[in-house]
């Protein structure tokens, strides 16, 4: 089982044997062409891409869409671009981490650190986690509540039954998990794409959105949604997932193979992350020009939004729509969510379980809080706690970045495919404006 990996110059700087691959039951489990057409070879790194897609596009982040458009208009669109570009960097040095070392990012890390740092990271990754299965078990039950009338704390239970879907596609192969989530991402853009056309948002608005303003970060409002849309878009649990998925490829083990294989399997990132940034910001433009322009400035439960959606656009399919694109959100996000949760408890702790074992434990840390969170809160004030997730979310991502980061760069662990200097320079950047923003954010929460 890929046992060249570890004897590759890149597992030199690494002080202990990788172990047990990541989601060891699927690794390595799609055939990559060593021959033929460029494009054949390409077909085959399509998919990782479009699941870490999924988490760039959850319920968390249509409540802080919802929020910052209503309120804001057009202007923080620039906030989803921003994010999206940071997206686009750290998910490439997931990638680069996961061909170059033949480790997930947690791995590296219990390899990388002390044990009491490898366990605190191990704890929050499990608190990000949690928080995003907040957001994707209220997503989920209210979507079954808008089209079916499924009372919210039935649709919760509901939600666990992914954990079966899972396993019954992974049986089928890693290509069927796939094949659901891009599916499920057609009918979300489908639905998007009708309801923005019934809203006839004003264009020359929507570009100038895209422009930065330092209102955003003069205005604590605006930058505790800016930051909750930044903690929505690049999330800590994806930076694991993405490390981990990308062994589902059998791209070989020579420097030429993985050289193409990043190469590829960027491309593949960067493609569904910018079909990303179309959903949130197709989020963000529907709440401006529906709430925003007709005095509804406080729009952030996704059930008012869908019940003011009929009125506003004056047709009747308009919140059906909403709801549709909603439970395929949540159900893509409860997928990817239970696959993170398995790579972070595999990785961290090396705990050796059967498959439906592990996802079953890993799905119960996760939506159990979420499932008590939910019940307790009723239908009043999931929005206030989903735009929360995503600030906790948001505050927790520096502890996955910075190790990222550190990984990349260094050549004793990554060896030919260490970051080049540029883009680690980048990356850092990248992480100390996360770090510098959530401290303002802290700041500003002390004292109010």
């Amino acid at each position: 089982m890929d046992q060249l990996a570890q004897h590759t110059p890149a597992a030199d700087g690494w002080r202990h044997a990788r172990g047990e691959a990541s989601l060891s039951d699927v690794h390595r489990s799609v055939a990559v062409r060593s021959t033929g057409p460029g494009w054949r070879r390409a077909a085959a790194f399509v998919g990782p891409g479009y699941l870490v897609a999924v988490g760039y596009m959850d319920p968390g982040n249509w409540a802080t869409s919802l929020a910052g458009g209503s309120k804001f208009g057009y202007s923080l669109l620039v906030v989803a671009l921003i994010s999206n570009i940071m997206a686009i960097v750290l998910q490439a040095l997931c990638a680069r981490l996961a061909i170059g070392s033949g480790r997930d990012l947690a791995q590296a890390c219990r390899d990388a650190f002390p044990k009491p740092v490898a366990y605190t990271l191990w704890f929050l990754a499990e608190i990000a986690i949690i928080a995003t299965d907040i957001a994707e078990v209220i997503g989920t039950a209210i979507g079954l509540n808008l089209i079916f009338g499924i009372p919210l704390e039935i649709g919760v239970l509901i939600t666990a039954l992914d954990v079966f879907l899972i396993l019954y596609l992974q049986k089928l192969g890693f290509r069927w998990v796939e094949a659901l989530i891009i599916t499920l991402l057609g009918v979300i853009a489908v639905c998007f794409g009708i309801q923005i056309f019934l809203a006839d948002p004003e264009w020359g608005a929507v570009i100038k959105g895209f422009a930065p303003t330092t209102e955003i970060v003069t205005n604590p409002e605006m930058l505790y949604l800016a930051l909750g849309i930044l903690g929505a878009t690049v999330m800590p649990h994806n930076l694991y997932l993405h490390s981990g998925i990308v062994q589902t490829r059998a791209y070989g083990d020579t420097l030429p193979e993985k050289r193409q294989a990043l190469k590829y399997a960027t491309i593949d990132s960067t493609a569904a992350l910018m079909f990303a940034l179309l959903i949130n910001a197709s989020i963000l433009i529907l709440a401006a020009a529906t709430f925003h322009t007709t005095g509804r400035t406080e729009v952030a439960e996704l059930g008012e939004a869908h019940s003011l959606l009929a009125p506003l656009l004056g047709l009747a399919i308009a919140p059906t729509l909403f709801g549709i694109a909603l439970l395929c959100c949540g159900i893509n996000s409860t997928v990817t969510a239970t696959l993170a949760g398995q790579i972070v408890m595999e990785g961290f702790l090396h705990i050796k379980l059967a498959p439906w074992l592990r996802r079953l434990i890993t799905r119960a840390i996760a939506i159990v809080p979420a499932a008590i969170v939910t019940i307790w809160y009723g239908e009043s004030g999931t929005a206030k706690l989903l735009v929360l997730t995503q600030v906790v979310l948001s505050l927790q991502l520096s502890f996955a970045v910075f190790p990222l980061v550190m990984f990349t760069a260094s050549k004793a662990k990554m060896g030919a495919l260490v970051s080049p200097r540029w883009l680690t320079t980048f990356a850092v950047i990248i992480a100390i404006v996360i770090a510098v923003l959530n401290v303002k954010l802290l700041y500003d929460f002390v004292l109010a």
